[in-house]
């Protein structure tokens, strides 16, 4: 990927240039960066990266949130915002947030009834473990992440999704990527996965029989859009140009600004399986 990052950074700044004129209305997203566990340093890369890309292309407003206050469709005192002043809500998260039931309710409707966005970075995944609900809108939970930060090999499962055109068709990246349970291909569409082929899978803590390791996929959720990104535990990630791109379209199709077809669809017939023994 590095020999194609100049290129890159040029077509990037392009796509941010053109949006400032292209958007009629400047959407607004919250960020929430709360922690009840594991404390990831890349959170306020990701706030900021993702406060940049909105802000220079002129598409969307970025509010960062260290609780979830903001997370309700009551109205807050003194005029703070609530979710009915968003078009997307992300989370770079863990733990069990505090948030209380009507706080959850509000925060599924502003996905499944309102036909908001909803994005779901890294350990988002690992964010209430005990809420089934949140792992079925999401699309699955962590269950560990046996080969820790590594040199993972990524393939492009739907080079045609935004966020997906300039990626290369396979190419490796070094993060930390989860192993996903409760997921299934009938509910999400995949966009990304580790290439099984080139995995240890005799590696403790790997769980997954089918060798199917989706890292990144988008789904629909009643009128909401959902997407989840298991990458960028790593700071060094948010950095690179492609990574911002894919960052910059994904937001876009998360507030219905640009189409992607998040229909539910099997894996490849090359998606890496457990060979036999």
């Amino acid at each position: 990927m590095k020999a194609t990052r100049l290129i890159l950074s040029v077509t990037l700044g392009l796509a941010l240039a053109s949006g400032a004129t292209a958007q009629e209305k400047t959407r607004r997203l919250l960020v929430i960066g709360q922690s009840k566990g594991y404390q990831h340093e890349s959170i306020s890369t990701a706030m900021v990266t993702l406060y940049n890309l909105g802000r220079r292309s002129g598409q969307w407003d970025t509010s960062f949130r260290t609780d979830c206050t903001a997370i309700t469709k009551k109205s807050l005192k003194w005029g703070a915002k609530n979710l009915n002043d968003f078009d997307a809500v992300a989370f770079f998260t863990d733990g069990n947030l505090d948030m209380d039931d009507a706080q959850k309710a509000d925060l599924l409707s502003f996905i499944r009834d309102d036909g908001k966005g909803f994005l779901g970075i890294h350990s988002a995944a690992i964010t209430f473990l005990s809420w089934p609900e949140y792992g079925r809108m999401l699309g699955g939970y962590f269950d560990g992440h046996p080969w820790g930060e590594f040199h993972a090999p990524l393939v492009v499962e739907d080079p045609a999704f935004p966020g997906m055109q300039h990626l290369p068709r396979e190419f490796t990246l070094k993060d930390e990527i989860y192993q996903i349970k409760d997921f299934s291909r009938e509910r999400v569409r995949v966009l990304l996965r580790l290439d099984a082929s080139r995995l240890d899978l005799s590696k403790k803590g790997v769980h997954r029989r089918d060798g199917d390791f989706a890292v990144i996929w988008a789904r629909n959720y009643g009128k909401g859009r959902v997407l989840y990104n298991g990458l960028g535990h790593s700071r060094d990630v948010w950095d690179q140009p492609e990574i911002q791109q894919m960052w910059l379209e994904l937001v876009r199709w998360s507030m219905s600004l640009t189409p992607g077809d998040a229909t539910p669809r099997p894996a490849a017939a090359q998606a890496g399986r457990r060979p036999s023994r």
